[in-house]
């Protein structure tokens, strides 16, 4: 690993180059504002810098989201009187004792039945089960009504699978024809939502965030920017 840095008007960019055996050069701008480049062994520093300096715009609008982010919030307690986001909105819970564990949403709160014996881990894990059945159901509606765009580009229709990530809103398969998509999607807006899946369905034809990905994006959805831009003022997890 070695330090190297640019100029981007006043603002100086410092960052760690990591050589590796990789096809691709990847920047990763980190929470902190530190800014990590990953390329392939057989790049020259010079062909770095120049990616770098190409990239320096967006890397400096990245550190400066991470600036201006809300503090982390705490890990969820699982208490009376505690907030959890559904679809963008938050929702207040109340425990109710019950010998029947369940979660149900109504009257514009969350209900959690458990004993009061419950481990904070166990009340994750019944709400967590919660999100699952609704994401499981809401995230084919949203597929299907997003398909039809993203078929008129013959991309195929791809089987969808969700898990808990954290680091990622979506990822796709294009040899397996599959997306996988972050269960904590279910969080957060339905415009976000459709817009993890056409940009997942988009790989399919674009495999890298280049120019030509970019502009199946604007034909698939042509409000995407505003729709990412929401995304990213949520954490991951």
């Amino acid at each position: 690993m070695t330090r190297h840095s640019i100029q981007h008007g006043r603002t100086n960019i410092e960052y760690e180059l990591i050589c590796s055996r990789r096809r691709t050069l990847g920047i990763t701008v980190h929470p902190d504002g530190r800014v990590t480049v990953r390329a392939p062994q057989r790049a020259s520093t010079a062909d770095v810098e120049a990616i770098v300096r190409k990239k320096s715009g967006w890397i400096v609008k990245k550190q400066l989201m991470f600036e201006q982010a809300p503090p982390p919030q705490p890990p969820p307690q699982y208490i009376t009187g505690e907030s959890h986001l559904y679809l963008g909105r938050a929702y207040p819970l109340a425990l109710i004792w019950d010998s029947k564990r369940h979660v149900q949403l109504a009257d514009d709160q969350f209900y959690l039945f458990t004993p009061d014996t419950a481990s904070p881990e166990r009340k994750e894990k019944l709400m967590r089960e919660w999100y699952r059945a609704r994401a499981k159901e809401l995230f084919a509606q949203r597929l299907d009504a997003c398909y039809p765009t993203a078929a008129a580009h013959g991309i195929p229709y791809p089987d969808l699978k969700i898990r808990l990530m954290k680091r990622r809103w979506g990822s796709c398969a294009s040899s397996k024809s599959s997306i996988l998509l972050n269960l904590r999607l279910i969080q957060t807006p339905i415009p976000c939502i459709d817009h993890v899946i056409l940009h997942e369905l988009a790989h399919f034809k674009q495999h890298y965030h280049n120019a030509a990905f970019y502009a199946l994006m604007d034909d698939l959805l042509p409000d995407w920017r505003a729709r990412r831009e929401e995304l990213n003022k949520i954490p991951v997890a």
